[in-house]
Formats: structure tokens, sequence, C-alpha cells
């Protein structure tokens, strides 16, 4: 792989414990995987890639569905719990998105999903033309991000807004020794101009809020409630011009 790739660097030292936590960890099950559903299609019959599948939880509901998926990841672990969920019933790679996707030819695929993986990428427009060019005619783009406004006002203030910037911020949503990640951090129009200048047409945006049934219990509610006044995630829609 030609460039560092800081979603492998960040998880590889805790990959098993953020695939454990995943599953019920709130920002996760009740927030962030539930909106980015929610922008899905019927996936019965489509051929979708799932660009960094992580430890493949996204992968197995696509599978699940009805969908033929390939999913990539750069880190060597989650493509091997992956392809131990999938069972030979996805295709399972390990690829750096950075790079030319150059498994597939053009217009390979109806549906590209990428959760939670671009902020630890600084450049977006190439990986964009690639997702554009292996989605067939009218062929939709799914991704989520970190949420600008939250990033900025959140997390980092002291920052120059419209630059992209690169941070580090220890987790301790997953046990110790808490890992210490890697990310970028952009503006809003770091996130929408590129995807326009790629020939994408925006479909939807999407802000959300804690799903129906986040637990709200003593554990959880200060994180309920702070999702409920203040965004986290960004995801989007955007759709291949159909030709």
């Amino acid at each position: 792989m030609g460039k560092d790739n800081l979603g492998e660097i960040n998880y590889t030292p805790f990959a098993s414990r953020y695939a454990d936590r995943i599953r019920s960890k709130p920002h996760n099950a009740y927030y962030e995987r539930p909106a980015t559903l929610s922008l899905l299609p019927d996936v019965k019959d489509l051929k979708v890639l799932d660009a960094g599948c992580g430890s493949g939880i996204n992968t197995v509901w696509l599978l699940e569905h009805g969908a033929s998926v390939i999913a990539v990841d750069a880190t060597p672990d989650f493509v091997k719990m992956t392809e131990e969920q999938v069972g030979g019933k996805g295709e399972v790679l390990q690829w750096d998105i950075q790079e030319p996707l150059s498994f597939a030819n053009d217009a390979t695929f109806d549906l590209v999903l990428c959760s939670l993986v671009l902020d630890y990428i600084k450049d977006w427009l190439p990986v964009f033309q690639e997702f554009q060019r292996l989605l067939k005619s009218g062929g939709a783009l799914v991704f989520s991000c970190g949420n600008p406004a939250s990033d900025f006002y959140h997390e980092w203030p002291q920052d120059d807004y419209f630059e992209v910037t690169l941070h580090e911020k220890e987790w301790k949503g997953f046990g110790k020794p808490y890992p210490l990640i890697r990310s970028y951090r952009r503006p809003l129009q770091a996130v929408l101009n590129p995807l326009i200048q790629a020939g994408f047409l925006l479909d939807r945006v999407l802000e959300p809020q804690p799903s129906q049934d986040f637990p709200v219990n003593a554990a959880n509610k200060e994180i309920y409630e702070d999702l409920m006044r203040h965004p986290c995630f960004l995801h989007i829609r955007a759709r291949k011009r159909a030709i």
C-alpha cells in the first residue's frame, strides 16, 4: 500500500475490542448504524461495495438482506473477522481505498457504502472519483463521517475552521489501554465539494438523532441527551447521474 493508512494504524492495536463493543455501544448501535441503514435502498439483488468494512457488521447485514457484496478494508484483523462472519457468501479483500480500486471494472456496483471511514483520509476527491467510476448509472453512494459542526465546536474550537486539520484523541469508550486515534477534521465545504467535483448528485443529507430503541438508562442518559441536541455524525446519500 502506497500511502500510510490511518485506519489500519488506528485500529490494529484494539481491533478485537472495537468489534465486540460496537454491537452495543450507543454511538454505533443506536445512532450511526441505524442512520446509515436508513439511507440505503432495498438492497436485494444489488451488487454492493462495502468500502472500509471494519469488522463486517454492515457486510453481514447486506448479505442477510439479499445483496451481493465485495467488502474491503486495510486492517488485516478486520479482513479476517469479516471473512469469518461472511463464510464465503461474499468476497472480502484487504485493500486501501486511497488506492485505485483496480479489483473492479467500471460500472460494477449498484451501491457503495462507506461508513465512518473517510475521516482517516485527507484527500477525498480521488476516493469519490473511484466510487463514481465503479458505480452503475444512477447508482448510489452512502457514507457517514464526523459532523463538521460537532468536530469544530465540540472537539477542536481552537482550529481554523476552514482548514483540513489532523488531530489525535484518546477514545475511552473501548476500555484500556485507551487507543489513540488520529483523524482529519474538515469544514462542510471540504465534505461536499469533492463529492460535486467527482460528478455526484446530492440526494439526501442526514444529521441524525438517536434511534427510538436507544437504551436510555443511567449509563447512557447523558450520551442520549447530548446526541438529541448536538450532531455527532453526518450522513450523505449521493447518486451517479443516470444516463
